[in-house]
């Protein structure tokens, strides 16, 4: 029988995306490589836990949660996450940032200064650019006051920035100029906190980064993982916690079971709680997929 794994989602390094998973193992992902898992036959999808403990009840949570924990859980994570808004002490200094994922997708945010870019690549910005730096509570002001003076949201819906992936201008310089225009909006507003040191607009761009060059239009998403469902593909491209995979050519199994194949785009936080194994010789993908037509898919190391 072959061994289980419990992915524990993507994670970016230097080196580019990884799929992590329990007990410290991760897989290099590179473009062209088949991404290949089956969920176990007969399994259900279990919480994942909160703050690196597991759930006491190994509560099962739905298919199609991206958070996979149950609702306790769920609140001890809010309890102690800074992006909720539920820390005001944290002593660590703050960027405050621009992302930009899309024609009039800009949002503003902030992530701990030690973390550097990390928090940008795991919301898949394309491109970015630092505001500020300071305190917590002053880059909370911040980006209060940006969202107010400016109307700049600081959340983009997953399903509108897949959306628009495949149809990005092709130039850094034009994928920069919504970023560099409202930094300059920014800067000029009344009333920055006074321990906020304001940042140089310098655009970081990564599209090169997330394998988006020429990238395939997808034709939908997985909607969630059952149990006995396979997905495989190769990997055209990956931003955020998505996989882009082309499943043209993958056996019989095609998209949704239904032949056809094309890019299917992954949400590997979908991945997370369930028991998986290699998926063999199956193809294709036969998990439900969200089709994207009306918008617009010897010892054992490693999974794959």
């Amino acid at each position: 029988m072959a061994q289980a794994w419990r992915c524990k989602g993507l994670r970016w390094s230097a080196d580019g995306p990884e799929l992590a998973w329990s007990g410290g193992r991760r897989s290099s992902l590179t473009w062209g490589k088949r991404v290949a898992f089956a969920v176990a036959e007969g399994g259900a999808r279990t919480c994942v836990g909160a703050r690196g403990h597991a759930c006491p009840l190994r509560a099962t949570v739905p298919g199609r949660s991206t958070g996979a924990r149950c609702e306790e859980c769920a609140r001890l994570d809010r309890a102690h996450s800074v992006a909720a808004d539920t820390i005001a002490d944290d002593p660590r200094p703050y960027h405050v940032y621009l992302a930009w994922f899309g024609p009039g997708m800009t949002k503003v945010g902030i992530t701990a200064l030690e973390r550097g870019s990390a928090r940008l690549l795991e919301q898949g910005a394309i491109c970015f650019t630092w505001l500020g730096a300071g305190p917590l509570m002053a880059a909370r002001r911040t980006e209060e006051l940006l969202r107010a003076a400016l109307r700049v949201p600081d959340r983009i819906p997953y399903a509108d920035k897949r959306a628009v992936r495949s149809a990005l201008p092709t130039s850094a310089e034009e994928r920069a100029t919504e970023v560099t225009s409202l930094h300059a909006r920014a800067v000029a507003l009344p009333g920055w906190p006074e321990s906020l040191t304001p940042a140089p607009c310098q655009p970081v761009d990564h599209a090169g980064v997330f394998g988006l060059a020429d990238l395939p239009p997808a034709v939908g998403a997985v909607a969630e993982l059952v149990a006995g469902g396979v997905v495989s593909g190769r990997l055209v491209a990956a931003a955020g916690p998505d996989l882009h995979l082309d499943t043209g050519g993958e056996g019989d199994g095609g998209l949704g079971g239904e032949g056809g194949g094309g890019v299917v785009v992954v949400d590997t936080r979908l991945m997370t709680g369930w028991e998986l194994v290699p998926a063999g010789g199956v193809g294709g993908v036969t998990v439900p997929v969200r089709e994207f037509g009306e918008r617009g898919v010897g010892v054992q190391d490693g999974l794959f």
